[in-house]
């Protein structure tokens, strides 16, 4: 049988939508606190990966595109 996805594959995979992800939709997501989350985001900046946010009716949408 083939993995399980970690929790850093499902939050690259929630940041790959069209519509990205909130913030509280990646902590629902891995169980994770959101200062832990957004240690996960500072990471995948470092494996570099392009991120990128903005905000949608208040609420902060993260977007990753493809590694470089």
């Amino acid at each position: 049988p083939a993995p399980a996805p970690t929790k850093r594959d499902i939050v690259l995979g929630l940041l790959a939508r069209p519509e990205g992800a909130s913030l509280d939709e990646m902590v629902a997501a891995t169980g994770w606190l959101p200062h832990t989350t957004r240690a996960m985001l500072t990471g995948l900046k470092k494996k570099d990966h392009v991120l990128s946010s903005e905000k949608v009716d208040g609420v902060r949408r993260y977007r990753a595109t493809k590694a470089s």
